[in-house]
């Protein structure tokens, strides 16, 4: 045990830093001795830091102390855990740059075009939470002059946040500090191969937090994350992630009837329509893309429908935006794209390249398979890939790659175009460009989506209502909505006025 986030190598020796976990307010190792080693996206085999191997033992330990720090937290007025979220958020921008170099260096994400912006919106998240935290109202019930009917939105208890890897800060940023206003505590679980980031925003929350609000675990999701969603002393699972991974915790705390929310996974339809094409458009589809951080995004505009009469223009513009745009490493400010996660990551990607490339009807309009020389061979870095000649049966267009990777498809009818786009067992997001207001937003309206942005396609917006339809996930996040839906629950009161109540008859001599 330990107050300080980072053990010191011996006298003498050079190695990378050794992190600890944050459990009821103390810095701790695993129990069992184990640790991890988090190497670098941009550098193969390059270890950057050793963290804990938690496993269930740490997470009992975790909970314990999240239930030991529920009732005083719960308790707490709204104005004081207000001025808890706002002080941690005013901490984590004195430190944003900080932040945002760590997550450039534990997720390879770019540090001018994505980790910055990322540390940016977790501040905003803070703020926003905290600014809302009086907002966890109940209602009343008009019943009368001898009734008070009345709601109360109160906390779950503990709950239990399962981390990505791909925007980790960002995602920590939905969950924590709507947890905390709303008078929960939490265990989070960092993803096991980019914890660094959480590790430091719980460090800066940490001087803030009493013992036991927020605690993190590290280690792989197998031994960690799987006890985390069996423990009974956990009541909310908030998790972030793959469809297949969410659909077996769904299982799992389904068993318990414990609350549940899934962000999920996406394969979004970008549609444009003709008379829409414009400089602004080309940017707005590399945004939409989510190219800049690798394509490594749920909510990536990858399925391209490209009106018949703009297609080819389209194709030639972003084909050279995509072309210039520049792969490097993520701590360099000249990076546009950083590199992809790990080993596992860039040869899933690889994977469907190389299928895409084999198969005679697609076209590479620009990209293809990773540097195989150079200094991009390096690290996991791929290059951004746009195919036409597809239509939506391909498995290019069906398959959620999470990598820079666009698959362009023509159309000619809106029916049409707005069938294809809902065909897909995804709808988190979609994106509409098209001049003619009316049309934009009636297919808008027609899309099988939980979030669709009409001509712009940037990041969350903070107060947004966010999350999936389908196979995408269950719940909402990053707005009041969401708190109050996610981390809340409702009880009911009833209370007679205006009369005594007859004491019960007494027995007996």
């Amino acid at each position: 045990m330990t107050e300080h986030s980072v053990l010191s190598p011996p006298a003498g020796e050079s190695s990378p830093p050794t992190r600890l976990m944050l459990i009821g307010g103390d810095w701790v190792a695993a129990a069992d001795g184990g640790w991890r080693e988090i190497t670098s996206p941009a550098r193969r085999g390059s270890v950057i830091a050793r963290v804990p191997r938690g496993n269930a033992t740490d997470v009992d330990r975790a909970v314990a102390a999240a239930r030991e720090a529920f009732p005083a937290w719960r308790d707490l007025h709204f104005k004081e855990r207000q001025r808890v979220l706002l002080r941690i958020a005013d901490a984590l921008e004195g430190r944003a740059e900080e932040l945002a170099r760590v997550t450039a260096e534990d997720t390879g994400n770019a540090l001018r075009t994505q980790a910055r912006p990322e540390a940016s919106l977790l501040v905003d998240l803070f703020r926003y939470f905290g600014g809302v935290a009086g907002e966890v109202k109940g209602t009343t019930l008009p019943a009368g002059a001898t009734q008070l009917q009345y709601t109360r939105q109160e906390p779950l208890g503990v709950v239990g946040a399962i981390l990505p890897w791909n925007s980790p800060l960002m995602i920590a940023g939905f969950k924590v500090p709507a947890a905390l206003a709303a008078g929960n505590t939490i265990v989070l679980k960092a993803a096991e191969d980019a914890p660094l980031s959480i590790l430091l925003m719980a460090e800066i929350c940490e001087e803030s937090l009493p013992p036991g609000v927020l605690n993190v675990v590290t280690g792989t999701g197998r031994a960690a994350g799987n006890a985390l969603v069996e423990h009974p002393g956990v009541d909310k699972i908030s998790f972030t992630g793959s469809t297949e991974v969410g659909r077996g915790i769904a299982g799992k705390a389904g068993e318990r009837l414990a609350h549940l929310s899934l962000e999920l996974g996406g394969k979004n339809p970008s549609i444009v329509f003709p008379g829409a094409v414009t400089d602004e458009l080309i940017e707005g589809l590399v945004l939409s893309s989510r190219i800049s951080r690798q394509g490594q995004s749920c909510t990536a505009g990858s399925r391209l429908f490209l009106h018949r009469d703009v297609h080819d223009e389209v194709l030639a513009r972003l084909s050279d935006r995509l072309g210039s745009m520049r792969v490097g490493d993520p701590l360099d400010e000249a990076s546009d794209i950083g590199a992809v996660i790990n080993e596992t990551q860039f040869g899933s990607i690889r994977e469907y390249l190389e299928d895409g490339l084999a198969d005679p009807a697609l076209h590479v309009e620009t990209g293809g398979l990773p540097p195989t020389s150079g200094p991009l061979a390096e690290g996991f870095y791929h290059v951004p890939t746009l195919f036409s000649g597809g239509d939506n049966s391909f498995r290019l267009a069906r398959e959620e790659i999470f990598g820079p990777v666009v698959v362009a498809i023509a159309w000619d009818d809106v029916d049409d175009v707005v069938g294809m786009a809902n065909d897909t067992a995804y709808g988190l997001g979609a994106y509409v460009w098209c001049h003619d207001i009316d049309l934009a937003i009636t297919t808008a309206h027609r899309l099988e989506a939980g979030w669709v942005q009409v001509n712009q396609g940037g990041g969350q917006v903070v107060g947004q209502s966010y999350g999936g339809y389908k196979q995408s996930g269950i719940g909402r996040e990053v707005s009041l909505e969401g708190m109050i839906a996610g981390f809340t629950q409702t009880k009911q009161v009833n209370v007679r006025l205006g009369s005594t109540v007859t004491p019960a008859p007494r027995t007996g001599p």
